[in-house]
């Protein structure tokens, strides 16, 4: 049987890194996007074809879409407080738009955008479900929620199939956005703000790769949105103490009040922000603590037979062996 032709973006990313080396070990045809040509040399030899270009430019798109069955769109511009706040808009709503145009007019069969759970923002009902109204906090989310309804709305209109996805907070081998949590874990500087009751919900990489190998290949989901998460959601207090165990190093023993440190927050943002400097704290991160991030994978587990398998406690365990055999930690 020959295997589907698939387009990537955001190919050098977590998510997408292994996506790829999934696609590629499946023996799907792949072809990806990327701005950097050092970062994907792993790539060389085990691709269909690798284009130089970002998701603002037409032609490499044109080119990257050509005889592809299905396109995943993963490329977004995530917070770093000191970049210009337009670039948020140029690269999730605007990239998005060119990259489901480039898809459409090459005859790309299904579109699948990854979009996120902020779209929720602090979930008020918990768990939340796929339906469940939109309250972005933050200019991210704004412009993902935008970037997701354009799709949604695409879906009648395009003449393709168009599926959005929301991935939980990823982690695993190779992520580098949580190795500061576990480096000051490690060193017994990590701390928390307020009583960290409120839920969080993780997922192991190799899990939400499953669930987009689900998405691509289950028919009939077109217009559709599903949760891709791991088997539970904790109270943030114990995700941070099973980091903690698999570091090897008891729970944090520092804790301060949340006021306090949302306060610092927003002084820091006043000053840094305006001299585009990177803020030594921001208030998202001390959100971090305090927003609900609980949701239902119910939808995913019986339209796609989605089946997470990785808990948090052997995920933890997993990511740690990857960070000591790299000397991360």
């Amino acid at each position: 049987m020959t295997k589907k032709r698939i387009a990537v973006t955001g190919a050098t990313g977590f998510l997408g890194s292994h996506l790829c080396k999934r696609f590629i070990a499946d023996g799907y045809h792949v072809r990806i996007l990327v701005r950097d040509i050092n970062k994907a040399r792993e790539y060389e030899g085990q691709v269909e074809k690798i284009i130089v270009g970002d998701i603002a430019d037409k032609e490499a798109l044109n080119e990257l879409m050509q005889g592809v069955e299905c396109a995943v769109h993963l490329v977004s511009n995530f917070r770093i407080a000191s970049g210009p706040p337009e670039s948020y808009h140029q690269i999730n709503v605007e990239g998005t738009k060119t990259a489901l145009h480039a898809a459409r007019a090459a005859g790309v069969k299904r579109f699948v955008h990854c979009s996120t759970i902020g779209v929720h923002g602090n979930v008020k009902e918990t768990p939340a479900t796929e339906d469940s109204p939109y309250n972005p906090g933050d200019l991210y989310q704004e412009t993902k929620t935008e970037a997701e309804q354009f799709c949604l709305n695409k879906t009648k209109k395009e003449g393709m199939e168009i599926v959005v996805i929301r991935p939980t907070s990823l982690y695993g081998p190779g992520d580098m956005r949580m190795l500061k949590m576990f480096k000051m874990l490690a060193k017994r500087t990590f701390f928390t703000v307020g009583p960290c009751t409120e839920n969080f919900h993780a997922v192991y990489i190799d899990d939400a790769v499953n669930g987009f190998i689900k998405v691509m290949d289950t028919p009939g989901i077109s217009g559709q949105v599903f949760f891709i998460g791991g088997p539970e959601y904790v109270p943030l207090k114990e995700y941070i103490n099973t980091a903690a165990k698999a570091v090897g190093v008891p729970p944090p023993w520092l804790h301060f009040p949340y006021w306090f440190f949302y306060g610092a927050a927003v002084v820091c943002e006043s000053i840094c922000v305006p001299l585009r400097i990177e803020p030594p704290l921001h208030r998202r991160r001390v959100r971090f603590f305090k927003n609900n991030r609980a949701f239902s994978i119910d939808k995913a587990r019986k339209t796609l037979k989605y089946n997470p398998l990785i808990n948090l406690e052997e995920g933890m365990k997993r990511t740690v062996a990857w960070y000591k055999k790299n000397g991360f930690l």
